[in-house]
């Protein structure tokens, strides 16, 4: 358990300063450094002209996608496009004494920029749970940076980019990408906030330049906690334990349960159905290292622990799914029973799968619409009303020593008789 809860970001000093000096280079050098880099870290010669990929080999990628896998993604996008529209706030104003207004207005963030990763983890699902809360939040202009290649090698990706309507899409990855988002160059505009998952030194780079800009937030290596007791099938908490494990070699998959032998049966599922598995030596490196199987007295003790890690995936396969939900307080997700597999909820549910990962559900929540919005105060006193409280205000402002706050109150006093 020590070992699962060090999990963390990556924070050697080394890499810290290398991802440094790629952001101040970016800063500084523009499209030069981005350039360079690309050339170092990908072995891609670019030319400032082919940062940005031309829309039209966007659509020609698109159409070399597989029809039936693009046909399921349609349908994963109307079903997250629809749960994210309920998603939506509303911009309210209430009128007081005095006919004082105040409100709060929800507007758009003028810009997102979207990380797509390149190498094992470019998964055209994440375009989509990143893409649609913008787009439903208004958020009037969305752009796509990922390194060089990764819509060649997964023409889905460029046909979901088509299906959503997004066309200016970069050829840039790794941290020199969110610096170059964050403070803009020559070709890539800088943008308001950033969002979408990466490797370390993407992750990295996001904590860095948070302040110039907006991040979604810094994501770690996925995790699932399954509660189980006697009711549950040790088939399908192994296939789902691994579906987890073969993510990354830091993923952590862990059951809690109250009966012994299903903890053993489990275990002989998971040696059974490794092998099977296209990613299995990456699996049996997550299982071996972060992997857990936890026996407690009983269901709710379970539930402390879920708290205790506060997991990104909780699934409740028990007897009382409902009442050991109303015990958890941190977890990204819930899903409920045998039907409501991981998969379901990464892909197809609706419900957005960029979620709190390392405890951080303890006090973050999944991506959604409200990440891509700002709110702003609408205060509008009348004459009246700061007549009427302008005593009580000034007398605030004096007791905190601020006397130019009280005097700009006192002073409309004077005007206003």
């Amino acid at each position: 358990m020590a070992r699962i809860a060090s999990r963390s970001i990556q924070t050697n000093p080394e890499v810290v300063a290398r991802v440094a000096a790629i952001i101040d280079a970016v800063r500084t050098e523009g499209d030069d450094a981005l350039i360079r880099y690309t050339k170092q870290f990908d072995g891609v010669d670019l030319s400032r002209a082919e940062i940005r990929i031309d829309p039209a080999l966007i659509r020609e990628t698109a159409a070399r996608a597989n029809a039936r896998t693009v046909e399921a993604f349609r349908g994963a996008i109307e079903n997250v496009r629809a749960f994210h529209e309920l998603q939506r706030e509303n911009t309210w104003e209430i009128r007081t004494d005095n006919n004082v207004v105040l409100g709060q207005r929800i507007l758009p963030v003028d810009s997102a920029g979207l990380y797509v990763p390149g190498g094992t983890a470019a998964y055209p699902s994440s375009v989509i749970m990143n893409v649609i809360p913008a787009r439903v939040a208004g958020v009037p202009r969305i752009l796509i940076t990922t390194p060089p290649g990764t819509l060649e090698r997964v023409p889905e990706i460029a046909a979901v980019l088509c299906e959503l309507g997004i066309e200016e899409v970069y050829r840039i990855g790794g941290a020199q990408a969110i610096a170059a988002l964050a403070y803009g160059t020559e070709t890539i505009p800088r943008v308001a906030k950033i969002a979408g998952p990466g490797n370390v030194y993407v992750a990295l780079a996001k904590k860095l330049v948070y302040g110039s800009v907006g991040i979604d937030s810094i994501a770690g290596p996925t995790e699932i906690v399954i509660l189980a007791d006697e009711s549950a099938d040790p088939e399908y908490i192994a296939a789902d334990m691994l579906a987890q494990a073969e993510h990354d070699e830091a993923a952590s998959a862990i059951l809690i349960t109250s009966v012994e032998a299903l903890a053993r049966e489990v275990v002989e599922q998971i040696e059974r159905q490794l092998d099977s598995l296209e990613r299995r030596d990456i699996a049996r490196a997550s299982i071996k290292q972060y992997g857990a199987i936890i026996v407690v007295e009983s269901v709710e003790q379970g539930c402390e622990l879920v708290n205790k890690l506060a997991p990104e995936h909780l699934e409740l396969m028990t007897t009382e799914n409902d009442s050991a939900a109303a015990a958890i307080e941190n977890a990204g997700a819930i899903f409920f029973g045998p039907w409501s597999s991981e998969p379901v909820g990464d892909y197809f549910a609706g419900p957005n799968h960029v979620l709190p990962t390392l405890g951080t559900s303890r006090f973050s929540s999944p991506l959604g619409v409200y990440d891509f919005v700002k709110r702003q105060s609408i205060i509008r006193y009348t004459r009246e009303a700061l007549a009427a409280n302008r005593g009580h205000i000034a007398a605030m402002a004096e007791a905190e020593g601020l006397t130019g706050h009280a005097r700009a109150i006192l002073l409309r006093k004077t005007q206003a008789e």
